[in-house]
């Protein structure tokens, strides 16, 4: 607080010290008044370092979205149009793509320890999606059509293979299907590594390919051989 020497000078002698000289100068009576002003009782009720820290927030906040509704067409009723729009397009995504999360670096094997064959992984696929369990259906649709390509010589058998990678060989014997094969893989794993929901479509395509996989003559030339490489 700046004191000049005539507000000293009448703040002293309001204070009824008469026997302060009409003519103290500047310097003294600041620091008169600054010794006077520091003293405790004058900051009973100052708020607290939080509480003026958050003072300082909200005043800050408050200008800042004063500032945003100044420059948005229909002031604050614009802003908080656009705010609920915002709100929705995040919710829309976050229902439409799952929560996000990270990939594996190695994703799991295919199957699990309980060799079944593709007509036992069908059976179970279609009874998950009789009762609209679009996930396990879908997992059990990719494992029917892998198993299936393993029984007709297409893939060689091998424990621990990837859909990805199931797929990938897969689309070496099927080059009319590889891009369709590459898609039902990116299926089994949003569902089973990426916390991702089925629907109905999904397994429905999964189902189709498994049937025009079924009803596909192979391309010999790319076939694997006997001793499981690609001739």
């Amino acid at each position: 607080m700046t004191v000049t020497g005539d507000t000293a000078t009448t703040w002293l002698r309001a204070r009824g010290d008469g026997d302060v000289p009409v003519d103290t100068s500047r310097v003294p009576a600041r620091e008169a008044a600054e010794r006077e002003l520091s003293d405790p009782r004058y900051h009973e009720n100052d708020p607290n370092l939080l509480q003026r820290a958050f003072d300082r927030f909200w005043d800050w906040l408050g200008g800042l979205f004063d500032s945003a509704a100044g420059a948005t067409p229909g002031g604050t009723l614009g802003l908080v149009v656009i705010g609920v729009v915002v709100v929705l397009l995040v919710l829309g995504l976050w229902w439409r793509l799952g929560t996000p999360r990270r990939s594996p670096v190695s994703a799991p094997a295919l199957f699990d320890d309980r060799p079944q064959s593709a007509a036992e992984h069908r059976t179970t696929a279609e009874a998950h999606a009789a009762a609209r369990r679009w996930n396990p259906a879908v997992q059990e649709r990719m494992r029917a059509i892998v198993r299936a390509l393993e029984e007709r010589a297409l893939l060689d058998p091998r424990p621990g293979r990837t859909a990805d990678e199931a797929a990938a060989e897969a689309g070496r014997s099927l080059p009319g299907h590889a891009d369709r094969l590459r898609a039902a893989a990116r299926s089994f794993d949003d569902v089973t590594y990426g916390d991702r929901t089925a629907d109905e479509a999904a397994y429905l395509t999964l189902r189709t390919l498994d049937l025009d996989l079924d009803a596909t003559k192979p391309s010999l030339a790319n076939a694997p051989s006997p001793g499981g490489a690609a001739s």
